[in-house]
């Protein structure tokens, strides 16, 4: 079921196993007459055994679709744990929980700095639901961590079930989250919805009317915002679980802070007019595109980050917005240049270092686009992060 796309093809067992998955998820379409792109997405990213997200295929470094930050250099974790520590020496218990552990090249990183700086930690819970990637975070903490330091790592399969107080850091998780797409046109909004083509032997858009308040309310602010549209339409993107998950991390965070980093812009850039195909992107052999249709099960599918959208969820969830800032700005606020600026490395380490350094805070590279946004419960902290610039006016 190969897709019209100038992409490269992937191996037989590869889209043997694609086949499978597209199986299930025209099995869901049969029985529901139509899946929203949301609905589509969790079943392309996270079905059990055969989501993007479930299975055993590589996804992160170069023989994967995408490079992360941590992946990039350990100074970015190194960094993040550096801020991580000013929340926990004002927290009555020391714990940190990860979402989005992929691969636990962040956690070892963020691990090994508490150590160097001798910073106690009572747990580093690790909440994972693929059993392929507990296994790889497992293998990656226990070949690179003192067995006394991963003894400190829990791993969950849900939230955890007694109340915390904690540093909660996630690193790409929002731009991952199921979303729905939506249409505007001269005359009327409309909702992505997914069907399957036997013609063409493919999953293809289907775009229908509006029918629930919430998009409509949506549609409606976006229309207000954005203005008269073209004939050729206006395509964009709602997360409608960052709210849901905020809630769930409020529920058992009693006191603590929460670092989130994702490439995203704050709603007024967002939903520029100009912007007149949204943010969705999808990433296959480090290939970036827009088609999400292309092998499901094979390629990573995501969209840029509202802000605005993050904060006022927070706020309704019962946490408060403690600094929003670029990448870069966080990375330099919280010790960037010390760790680089080591001078008995060898020149080629030192050069190596300064190239990390360039991918994780130039412009045009990841730090601009990325940003970070720490939200707080019950602790009032001037947080390093954001000392340099705090863009929290943006929002």
């Amino acid at each position: 079921m190969k897709p019209q796309n100038t992409l490269p093809t992937p191996s037989e067992e590869a889209i043997t196993h694609s086949n499978q998955l597209s199986e299930r998820i025209k099995k869901s379409l049969r029985r529901h007459g139509a899946l929203t792109f949301a609905q589509y997405m969790e079943k392309a990213l996270y079905t059990p055994g055969l989501g993007y997200y479930a299975n055993g295929l590589p996804k992160i470094g170069q023989a994967g679709d995408f490079v992360t930050a941590p992946e990039v250099s350990s100074i970015f974790s190194r960094c993040l744990a550096r801020q991580a520590i000013q929340a926990l020496q004002a927290l009555p218990e020391a714990n940190i929980l990860e979402f989005g552990a992929g691969q636990g090249t962040m956690a070892k990183d963020i691990l090994l700095e508490l150590n160097e700086q001798q910073q106690p930690l009572e747990h580093y819970y690790i909440v994972e639901l693929s059993a392929d990637l507990r296994a790889r975070q497992q293998a990656t903490l226990q070949a690179h961590l003192p067995s006394a330091l991963f003894e400190k790592v829990t791993w969950l399969d849900q939230l955890p079930a007694k109340p915390i107080c904690a540093v909660v850091v996630a690193n790409e998780v929002l731009d991952a989250m199921p979303f729905e797409r939506i249409r505007i046109e001269p005359d009327q909004a409309l909702q992505g919805y997914v069907q399957f083509d036997d013609h063409k032997n493919q999953f293809v858009w289907d775009y229908q009317k509006i029918t629930t308040k919430p998009l409509q309310q949506f549609a409606n602010q976006l229309i207000e915002h954005i203005g008269k549209v073209s004939d050729l339409g206006y395509e964009t993107e709602l997360n409608l679980n960052i709210t849901p998950w905020l809630k769930s991390i409020n529920d058992f965070l009693t006191q603590g802070v929460v670092l989130l980093v994702d490439y995203g812009y704050s709603r007024q850039e967002y939903y520029q007019p100009a912007r007149v195909m949204g943010t969705l992107r999808c990433h296959f052999q480090h290939r970036a595109h827009s088609n999400p249709f292309f092998y499901p099960g094979l390629q990573d599918i995501t969209a840029h980050v509202d802000f605005t959208a993050v904060a006022e969820a927070a706020y309704d969830a019962g946490l408060k917005v403690a600094g929003f800032t670029t990448q870069a700005h966080f990375l330099m606020g919280t010790g960037l240049l010390e760790m680089s600026g080591d001078s008995h490395l060898p020149i080629t380490e030192q050069l190596k270092i300064a190239q990390q350094i360039k991918t994780l805070t130039l412009p045009n590279e990841m730090g601009e686009t990325f940003k970070v946004i720490a939200l707080s419960k019950q602790l009032d902290l001037k947080l390093m992060g954001f000392k340099m610039r705090d863009l929290r006016h943006q929002l």
